[in-house]
């Protein structure tokens, strides 16, 4: 049987990041690696009647270059939802720690527009813990309702990497380097724009915040947001999405900063002439190799 915690108020990084630290520290922290069969507990993090506050709102849209208006923005869900993923990642009985997880795909399946204004309860929980060849995956599912109304779902799959029982088995060629093609929209970004980013949405990873601490986790310097690539190249053809629309990204290598980046746009032909949806991707300029592609489709 599930156990739900109801938050008063969504914690801040603040609260947050010591239980993240500790769950890294020897002994009293959580297992180097996670068996085939671990148990993920089966909680609940809910929030209730959250409102959106418009000046963080603002700043985001200013980070990302999404629209700032009555509507909240599709990729703002997962900004939303990040303190309860968070939370979930930081509890002691979850086996996999937040720091060393890696945010590999998210998808968001928005079923109407939502307002501003609208009171929103978030509840999270993870499930679907798996093996993969680089390691352990395991989906965190937000879903928000308006009252009674479920709106939208999210869906965060994370990456803890160690071996597994698939990490033998045989692998593709490894992509070749190629030069791009001219991309629809060049996008510069930097370590100022990601503390922007970092400061609307609460996610102050320290991978993101310096080039000192990114290295201590094995980056050459800070690396850029994922959802921060996943509302940037959004915000190309944000004007055009239907109410009902599904939002898939996959990750690819990080974006280390300061970087310039190609992104393009695809549009879906369906053939009956109703919006089919877009296929969406950034690519490095120089090596062509992805650090992001998406789909987005309508839901019927």
């Amino acid at each position: 049987m599930s156990k739900t915690i109801t938050l008063k108020s969504l914690p801040s990084s603040g609260q947050l990041y010591p239980k993240i630290v500790s769950a890294m520290l020897p002994v009293i922290g959580k297992p180097a690696t996670i068996s085939a069969d671990a148990k993920i507990p089966d909680t609940v993090f809910r929030i209730e009647n959250l409102r959106v506050d418009p000046a963080q709102l603002k700043d985001y849209c200013r980070a990302t270059g999404m629209q700032f208006g009555t509507q909240v923005p599709l990729t703002y869900l997962f900004v939303l939802q990040f303190p309860l993923v968070m939370s979930v990642l930081a509890a002691s009985d979850f086996p996999m720690g937040a720091i060393g997880s890696v945010h590999v795909e998210n998808k968001i399946e928005r079923f109407r527009e939502i307002g501003v204004d609208e009171p929103l309860t978030i509840s999270t929980h993870a499930e679907n813990l798996r093996e993969h060849r680089k390691g352990m995956f395991v989906d965190l599912i937000s879903e928000f309702h308006v009252g009674r109304e479920l709106v939208a779902r999210q869906t965060c799959t994370f990456l803890k990497q160690q071996r597994t029982s698939l990490s033998g088995g045989e692998r593709g060629p490894a992509p070749k380097d190629v030069t791009p093609p001219p991309p629809d929209r060049v996008v510069r970004v930097d370590l100022g724009l990601i503390r922007q980013y970092a400061a609307a949405s609460g996610d102050r990873n320290p991978i993101h915040m310096a080039d000192l601490t990114a290295k201590a986790f094995g980056f050459n310097a800070a690396i850029a947001h994922g959802m921060w690539s996943a509302a940037a190249v959004l915000a190309n053809v944000e004007a055009q999405l239907p109410a009902a629309v599904d939002y898939s990204v996959r990750f690819g290598k990080p974006i280390l900063l300061p970087a310039t980046l190609n992104m393009y746009t695809t549009k879906v032909d369906g053939g009956s002439g109703d919006f089919s949806g877009f296929d969406l991707s950034i690519l490095n300029r120089r090596k062509g190799y992805p650090h992001l592609t998406a789909t987005l489709r309508p839901i019927k």
